[in-house]
């Protein structure tokens, strides 16, 4: 196993951000301190805010060739949204982000897209149940529950048992508990890989997130409690299903894990990343100079390099 490709110290100084991505950031955190506080909203307001474009990310456009089916979960139906190219060579189980409050498998359709295109992918992405209306352990259920779903019919329906998974930000979190369920629940490793894009593996906040403070650069210190608050819903955040930072991470897949410097969640990926190699597993990661939260949603050119980085590693598997 390779060790981990660990970028230089200069990676992480204020040097070596672009003038692309610091407008990028400035245009970021003048909206938001413009904005309303989103706290100011109960979170089904604020869904609907998000999807009219009243937020800092870009409306994405819904794609007309996905289509959604139901499968059954332990709380009710779990509705999985499916972009796919004619003959897919694999299958991604992609998981949104959105802090377990926000989000859902229909705002990202772009992406998806891009990945069903340029990776030969189908992409079933899950509308799991979001906090606070549906507390843990009910998201990390219906993800648990499609991923099953996906091992038993995957070659009946798309032709291939290739399988890999990820998603961002709390999807990344939740991908990392679906893998490690899958494999202490049910005695199944069928993912061939992983890519996590910022996620947050600690939920007792790691020292970045924890000191961060109260700029908007899309998330702050008070958002993250806030988010941790409505989803673990006084569970002890130090179980490994709620902070897989804390689990055993052997026989896990290849991973490629992804954060900007200018993230809060920075330190949730460098120290998944070390124990994600320390139990045996293969990993990349990709840490990129002054890259907001789940940056790649914001159009330049480190979104770009990243995405492409992206793309190879899933060709690659």
């Amino acid at each position: 196993m390779p060790p981990i490709d660990f970028p230089p110290p200069d990676v992480f100084s204020e040097a070596s951000i672009s003038a692309e991505t610091r407008a990028i950031n400035e245009a970021i955190v003048r909206r938001l301190a413009e904005a309303p506080d989103p706290w100011s909203f109960t979170p089904a307001e604020m869904r609907e805010r998000r999807r009219k474009g009243l937020w800092v990310f870009p409306i994405a456009s819904r794609s007309p060739r996905a289509q959604t089916i139901e499968i059954e979960g332990p709380h009710g139906p779990v509705p999985l949204r499916i972009i796919a190219p004619a003959q897919p060579q694999g299958v991604y189980l992609h998981i949104h982000g959105g802090g377990w409050v926000y989000g859902g498998a229909d705002e990202q359709d772009p992406r998806l897209e891009r990945i069903a295109d340029r990776c030969g992918l189908a992409v079933v992405s899950v509308d799991y149940r979001l906090a606070p209306e549906h507390p843990y352990p009910q998201g990390p259920d219906d993800c648990e529950a499609a991923a099953l779903w996906l091992t038993r019919e995957s070659r009946t329906r798309f032709g291939t048992d290739r399988l890999m998974i990820g998603g961002e930000s709390a999807g990344a979190h939740l991908s990392v508990v679906t893998l490690l369920r899958l494999r202490d629940r049910h005695g199944l490793r069928p993912f061939r890989a992983a890519n996590l894009i910022a996620g947050c593996y600690d939920l007792r906040l790691t020292p970045s997130a924890a000191r961060w403070g109260a700029q908007r650069l899309v998330i702050n210190t008070l958002d993250l409690r806030t988010y941790v608050g409505l989803f673990a819903a006084g569970h002890r955040l130090d179980d490994p299903d709620l902070s897989p930072l804390f689990a055993d991470l052997s026989g896990l897949p290849p991973a490629l894990l992804t954060v900007g410097t200018r993230d809060p969640l920075l330190d949730d990926t460098l120290f998944m990343a070390s124990r994600w190699a320390a139990a045996g597993n293969d990993i990349e990661l990709g840490v990129y100079p002054g890259g907001a939260h789940v940056f790649i949603a914001f159009p330049g050119a480190l979104a770009e390099a990243c995405l492409e980085r992206i793309d190879s590693f899933l060709k690659d598997v």
